[in-house]
């Protein structure tokens, strides 16, 4: 059995816990319109482009008909959402695609945010106002082919030459790298070792900037990851981010990008639990539905709960970090717990499908999928959990 996604509707959103009691009318509105934009235009077209990995540029564009890009900043035309709301526009997303989701808090979060927090007026000026429009395309390069975990460690190097510096180095799994038309390379000064943020625009036109797509993904295929090899770039010296002096200054935008991660996690189970429960109901076997048995009520049941805890999880995390309360212990053991019970609920999702469960035509192989990327991505399950501990015990058992 197939479920047509053209023609039916989701089981509207999962919430065992009655969370939409706290939020507001406007809250609730963000919501509708973000799901909506899921339903009508992520869900129909977005399993071929997975399935060739490509970009779906046509699913992206209608993005902007949403009042989300930018998130948490308000100048230059940008969202200005609060904490909730940017945790909502993630959890929805990622109930119909973790790619979509990606590419958004790539561009939105990660490169917008960064340019937000960390320059100066001209810089925000010149850059922000297309980024809202998706005019220009964001980029954010931290990883290195050696760099991972050790993200302060970058071997990436800046050389001030004249009135501006000269990059050489490499970036790895850097998304939507190949598309970008504002690239921020994070690398350390030669002759200092301070740690800067470097933005290369236009970076395909470059001389010394080569770009290759990461082909062989079995999750988020459809968004684009990047190897980047800098090779004596020139970036003018109005280019290099005003207010970035140390590795802090981009953890706070990473910190960010951690939460988001915790409601995409969540998101991406609620998504596969409420296919599978819609399906189950349907799916006759014996005489019944297959959600009469005891064994699939069981799996309900184990993804309900599962899905409940994430998703008040997420919503205490969002209070406390409007009021500044969040800590990164406590960031870190949201990721670490939804990313967890994601690759878990997805897993359940797809055996209560059988072997319908396998094709991406019902949505939930795809989701699965993309919670294996969640589980390793804005730092490791292994670091995060880590990073809880240091802050329970006052120990660092990383290194």
């Amino acid at each position: 059995m197939v479920l047509d996604s053209q023609v039916e509707k989701l089981y509207e959103g999962f919430d065992f816990y009655n969370i939409d009691m706290h939020l507001t009318d406007k809250q609730k509105s963000l919501r509708q319109q973000v799901r909506d934009f899921v339903e009508q235009d992520v869900m129909p077209d977005i399993n071929p482009y997975w399935e060739k990995a490509e970009f779906p540029w046509d699913i992206a564009k209608k993005m902007t008909k949403l009042p989300i890009m930018g998130g948490a900043l308000f100048e230059h035309g940008a969202a200005g959402l609060d904490f909730l709301e940017m945790g909502i526009v993630a959890y929805e997303l990622s109930k119909g695609d973790g790619s979509i989701n990606t590419f958004y808090g790539v561009h939105s979060g990660l490169a917008m945010g960064t340019i937000g927090l960390l320059g100066d007026d001209e810089q925000k000026a010149r850059w922000l106002p297309d980024m809202v429009k998706l005019e220009k395309i964001g980029a954010f390069g931290l990883t290195e082919p050696k760099v991972g975990s050790n993200a302060a460690q970058v071997k990436t190097r800046a050389r001030k030459d004249g009135d501006g510096y000269v990059l050489n180095g490499a970036k790895r799994w850097i998304g939507n790298a190949s598309i970008s038309d504002v690239l921020i390379i994070w690398a350390r000064d030669e002759e200092t070792n301070e740690f800067g943020g470097y933005v290369i625009e236009n970076p395909n036109e470059t001389e010394g900037v080569t770009i290759d797509d990461i082909w062989g993904k079995v999750g988020k295929r459809s968004v684009l990851n990047g190897d980047i090899v800098l090779e004596n770039v020139y970036v003018p010296k109005e280019n290099k981010l005003a207010y970035v002096k140390s590795f802090k200054d981009t953890a706070r935008v990473l910190g960010m990008g951690r939460y988001g991660v915790a409601w995409e996690a969540a998101g991406v189970a609620a998504g596969a639990f409420e296919l599978a429960l819609k399906y189950t109901k349907e799916r006759e076997q014996f005489g019944k539905p297959i959600a009469g048995y005891q064994l699939i009520q069981q799996k309900l049941v184990e993804m309900a709960t599962e899905v409940t805890l994430m998703q008040t999880l997420c919503y205490q995390m969002s209070l406390l970090i409007a009021q500044g309360q969040l800590s990164e212990g406590m960031v870190s053991m949201a990721k670490y717990n939804n990313a967890r019970k994601a690759r878990y609920v997805t897993q359940l999702a797809r055996e209560c499908l059988g072997g319908n469960g396998i094709v991406i035509d019902n949505h939930i192989a795809r989701l699965m999928l993309d919670a294996e990327v969640i589980y390793t991505y804005e730092g490791t399950n292994e670091i995060n959990m880590l990073l809880v501990g240091r802050e329970l015990t006052g120990i660092n058992a990383i290194v």
